[in-house]
């Protein structure tokens, strides 16, 4: 049995409850929705493993979706499912960083396929703690994230952190202003190693601004938003 989640957007019903039983029974545990709202709650609710994503949707299309989640940093494995002749719109696509595509209407089985083929170069492939952070040091209030020692700088004074920590951290400064939830921050945080956060969020925020904040009651950086998670607040 595989564990791996799939995330499937796809506006036609029919093709949605094809796909999430024929995938069910090859072991993947697959959550479907309609369009891109609740392709993106589900998104900020939960870490996946793969989307399989329509390009044309209700609302916001999916070409637009794709943008928007690179542009975020979101780093999970992208299938498009593409109306036939598409090519502007695959090409667009890939150069956006969708992982690969297939035309509709798709058999399930060729669908499948590709999936196990993207989530094994996806594995196969070195994945750092944050994925995609920069080389060069991050700077904010009286400290400096460098990104290649792992290290928090305050004030001069160098605090090594867990690999779980410089995740946290590093995907909460990348994504300056922008409310995060829990499960976002752990999807973008994680890398295949990243079980030394992943059992409390908030035991290693309170360690960040103990670290981080002049009063770590009141943060003025990594501020709670109640009822969602936190968003980091640059200078």
């Amino acid at each position: 049995m595989n564990d791996e989640r799939i995330l499937l957007v796809d506006d036609d019903p029919g093709l949605r409850e094809l796909l999430s039983r024929y995938l069910g029974r090859e072991g993947y545990s697959v959550k479907a929705v309609a369009e891109g709202v609740a392709g993106k709650r589900a998104l900020d609710q939960g870490h996946y493993d793969l989307i399989v994503l329509d390009l044309m949707l209700p609302g916001e299309d999916g070409l637009s979706l794709l943008k928007r989640w690179r542009a975020e940093g979101v780093p999970t494995p992208v299938i498009m499912l593409t109306a036939k002749g598409d090519e502007v719109d695959r090409i667009v696509g890939l150069e956006l960083g969708a992982d690969d595509y297939l035309p509709k209407p798709c058999n399930p089985r060729e669908l499948l396929a590709r999936i196990r083929a993207v989530l094994r170069r996806a594995q196969a492939t070195p994945v750092p703690a944050v994925p995609g952070v920069p080389e060069q040091t991050l700077r904010f209030g009286r400290c400096e994230l460098d990104p290649v020692a792992r290290t928090l700088a305050r004030d001069g004074q160098v605090h090594r952190l867990t690999s779980g920590e410089f995740a946290l951290l590093s995907a909460l400064v990348r994504h300056p202003r922008v409310p995060l939830t829990r499960d976002r921050l752990i999807s973008l945080a994680r890398g295949r190693d990243s079980d030394p956060f992943e059992r409390s969020v908030d035991v290693a925020i309170s360690k960040l601004r103990r670290l981080i904040e002049d009063d770590p009651k009141a943060p003025r950086h990594i501020q709670t938003v109640w009822g969602h998670g936190y968003v980091f607040v640059p200078d």
